[in-house]
Formats: C-alpha cells, sequence, structure tokens
C-alpha cells in the first residue's frame, strides 16, 4: 500500500510491512468523524492489518465510537486484523457500557507502539489551553 505524505493534525498514518497504524488526535465528534471516514474507510479497504490508535484523543461520543465500530467491523469483514490500542478509562468505561467490547477489542498499549513513548505535549490538548483547569471530572482516574 502507497500512502500520500499529508498534513492533518487530527490523522497521522504510518506503514511499515503489511502493517498501517492511524493515530487519531483530538476531539472524535460529528465534525471530526466526517472528516476522517474517507481516510479511515480507505485504509480498511487497503490494510492488511489495521491498528487504530486512540490514545491522544481528548474527547469521544457516540458517533466517534460508530466510526471505530464501523472501521473495526469492515477490517475484519475484509480478512483483515484490527488492533485498537487505548489506555484511556473514560474511553474504554464507555466502549464497556455500550457493549463495544467485543467489537472493538482495545488493547492497552506494547512497548514497541511509537506512540507510548512520552513525547512533546499535544497542542490540539484542550487541557493545554484551558488556564485553571488542571483534571476535568471526566478524565478522572477511576472511571467508575
Amino acid at each position: 500500500m502507497q500512502l500520500i505524505p499529508r498534513h492533518d493534525p487530527y490523522l497521522v498514518v504510518r506503514s511499515t510491512g503489511g502493517d498501517t497504524v492511524a493515530v487519531l488526535r483530538g476531539e472524535l465528534d460529528l465534525v471530526l468523524v466526517r472528516h476522517l471516514r474517507p481516510e479511515l474507510d480507505a485504509l480498511v479497504r487497503e490494510s492488511d492489518a489495521l491498528t487504530v490508535d486512540i490514545r491522544r484523543l481528548t474527547f469521544c461520543d457516540a458517533t466517534g465510537l460508530g466510526l471505530l465500530a464501523h472501521c473495526a467491523g469492515r477490517t475484519r469483514q475484509n480478512g483483515a486484523r484490527w488492533r485498537l490500542v487505548c489506555d484511556q478509562p473514560w474511553i474504554l468505561r464507555l466502549i464497556r457500557l455500550t457493549a463495544l467490547d467485543e467489537l472493538l477489542r482495545p488493547e492497552p498499549p506494547r512497548p514497541d507502539d511509537a506512540e507510548s513513548q512520552p513525547g512533546p505535549p499535544d497542542p490540539l490538548d484542550p487541557r493545554l489551553s484551558e488556564p485553571g483547569v488542571t483534571r476535568p471530572v471526566s478524565w478522572a482516574a477511576n472511571p467508575d
């Protein structure tokens, strides 16, 4: 698969061998889903193994979960391997509450996942632009 380099602050795609990794950033809501769906549909069609890394998401609503479910289902339908990397308790809780855990099968990052290495702060992270807000309630350490 040949990927065309592009500058998108919400989606970073890299491919090694037959594995494709799509890293999503920002708020996965209706607006971003409309922006990302054509790109993710193309990745689903062309990948032998698709990993979607959502550790950099700052928000995800039902529309975002719907996009992830669509991608997981289509990837498996095409006979490709699906992997969803997520370590955020609030997203894991949403997946569990919506009974999408069997379809999405979220898993923690592996040591070889590039995004698992600490890096510079994400400029799209709203926590960096809100003075006085250090930890919103929705990001609490205890998901239940």
